[in-house]
């Protein structure tokens, strides 16, 4: 037979934990479990800041090289004994003949200059032929040419210096002057060209 007193004090107990619990949710120390809320705490660490840089390390110093002396490059010729025979050394080149170049021609000289007239020179010389139109329309004047006589003495080229203002009478004293002889000139007992200049005059009597 179970005793009465245990059951009453459970009884007892049990009420009192009961009244403590509505108080306590009376005064809202307990929360409802709609207001119960989870959180949940994530702990952020603080950044580390970076490692600075190693520093680099020293280079073990070069040991120095040992300087090489400088080589000598020495040529080495056989010895030879005397019983060898030792060829002559080869006789000397003769010396190469000297070419000497032929004296260049002497180069030819210019003309001489005859001092005074042509005339003079000349012993055949033609007068010149007045034209019959300069006699009709009363041509005067006088003509002054440059005749270059060759080596023979023969006019080679005979030009006018100095013009009448007529060409027909400057032409006729050109004809003229073509015809003479003379004799040559000479430089150093040789023959050579010579110059002069010859005047011609045409007046009408």
């Amino acid at each position: 037979m179970v005793r009465p007193e245990p059951a009453a004090g459970l009884v007892l107990v049990l009420a009192l934990h009961g009244a403590a619990l509505y108080g306590l949710w009376s005064y809202r120390l307990i929360p409802m479990q709609d207001e119960v809320a989870t959180l949940l705490v994530n702990i952020i660490e603080p950044e580390r800041p970076p490692k600075p840089p190693e520093p680099p390390k020293p280079l073990p110093p070069e040991k120095p090289r040992p300087v090489e002396p400088p080589r000598q490059l020495v040529a080495q010729a056989p010895v030879i004994s005397p019983a060898e025979p030792v060829a002559p050394p080869p006789p000397p080149a003769p010396p190469a003949p000297v070419v000497t170049a032929p004296p260049a021609p002497p180069k030819p000289a210019g003309p001489v200059t005859l001092g005074g007239e042509l005339s003079v020179a000349c012993p055949e010389r033609p007068p010149p032929r007045y034209p019959s139109i300069s006699r009709r329309l009363s041509e005067e004047g006088t003509v002054v040419l440059r005749v270059e006589l060759d080596e023979q003495g023969q006019v080679a080229r005979a030009a006018v210096a100095t013009g009448s203002g007529f060409p027909r009478l400057d032409e006729a004293a050109q004809a003229a002057v073509k015809g003479w002889r003379c004799t040559p000139a000479r430089r150093d007992g040789q023959l050579v060209r010579a110059v002069a200049l010859q005047p011609f005059k045409f007046v009408l009597e």
